[in-house]
């Protein structure tokens, strides 16, 4: 189990979290959630004519013996100029299904990985008074947060801190995941995959957002 410390804005100490999470989980898993979470943000839009959808060749463009030029049939073929596509790609859905039991260890685990690492921060609170890139950056170095790629997971919606940190190219802001309500209805989309958290240099998370991701996962 990881223990993960928990420092006001300035920095200083005050106590630690366990996240009750174990990194044991197949590598085959993580692999296998990442790659679903990759082909699922792909949009399948591209497209390609072939020989049968481009414009013109309705005729035979020249005759067929004594020009000294190869037979041709028509200037669709792939071998002209605005020729259609040989294997032309087509729009389709490259989306991969995943259990979701999978989809939560992967989640887990990776989120345990990047504890033990040291490379997760729990923060007391995460909120501005204004949305100030200045503040945001302030914070992030009073708190050691200075990689080159950082996670802040926020408990919920924020414009204003999503304002201050907005303008910083290295920082992602993401929300933490929320149960399914007692009336069937659909709680609101986690708001950060197994890959935002193995790709992050440091994950900063704020103690309400913590608590959030250990019901969402108990």
């Amino acid at each position: 189990m990881a223990k993960v410390k928990v420092v006001d804005t300035k920095g200083k100490e005050k106590g630690d979290v366990d996240l009750g999470l174990s990194a044991d989980v197949s590598p085959s898993v993580l692999h296998r959630v990442v790659v679903a979470e990759e082909a699922n943000n792909r949009q399948g839009t591209q497209k390609a004519k072939t020989r049968a959808e481009v414009r013109g060749g309705g005729r035979k463009p020249y005759r067929q013996k004594k020009t000294g030029r190869s037979r041709q049939g028509s200037i669709r073929s792939p071998l002209h100029r605005k020729g259609g596509v040989v294997f032309a790609p087509v729009p389709r859905d490259y989306s991969k299904k995943v259990n979701r039991k999978e989809r939560r260890l992967a989640l887990q685990a990776a989120f345990a990985t990047q504890a033990e690492q040291g490379k997760v921060i729990v923060v007391d609170r995460i909120q501005f008074d204004l949305p100030k890139t200045k503040s945001a950056v302030e914070l992030l170095n009073s708190i050691g947060a200075t990689g080159k790629r950082v996670l802040v997971i926020l408990p919920a919606y924020d414009e204003v801190a999503l304002k201050a940190f907005r303008n910083l190219r290295h920082v992602e802001v993401r929300t933490a995941p929320c149960k399914t309500t007692k009336d069937g209805e659909q709680a609101k989309a986690q708001g950060f995959s197994t890959r935002d958290v193995l790709v992050a240099h440091q994950v900063v998370v704020s103690k309400d957002a913590m608590e959030a991701i250990k019901e969402a996962w108990s």
